[in-house]
């Protein structure tokens, strides 16, 4: 770790045993950072079409399949599988514990400086 490098910690909290793991259907998405800058060949319209509304909108943030409902996307389960098969999507699933139990998610960002550590997700409401 260096310093001024920008690190997120996230962590789980879970009513079950604590192990969680990929389950049910995937509704979150992300596109690849590393590729953002890359063109990688796409022959289906409809991807080269989704992965345009993607970068338009979202760029390399997360976003969901509801935003693009939203944003008046249709039919673009297919688009969207080849995006991920070709890597220029991540899926990020649901993260699951037992049945029946509950599983939260925190995370923080943070920056190293050069006599502490300082908390930029911080708000005045934390």
């Amino acid at each position: 770790m260096e310093e001024n490098e920008v690190y997120a910690i996230e962590t789980f909290g879970s009513t079950g045993k604590g192990h969680v793991h990929d389950d049910m259907e995937c509704s979150h998405y992300m596109k690849d950072y590393e590729l953002h800058t890359e063109h990688v060949p796409l022959r289906l319209a409809r991807s080269k079409n989704l992965l345009n509304v993607i970068n338009k909108h979202f760029g390399t943030l997360a976003f969901c399949r509801r935003w693009l409902d939203r944003l008046g996307e249709t039919k673009y389960l297919m688009a969207l599988k080849d995006l991920c098969d070709k890597g220029i999507v991540q899926a990020y699933p649901p993260l699951c514990d037992i049945k029946g139990s509950y599983t939260a998610q925190w995370e923080h960002t943070i920056v190293l400086r050069p006599t502490c550590k300082e908390v930029l997700s911080r708000g005045e409401d934390y």
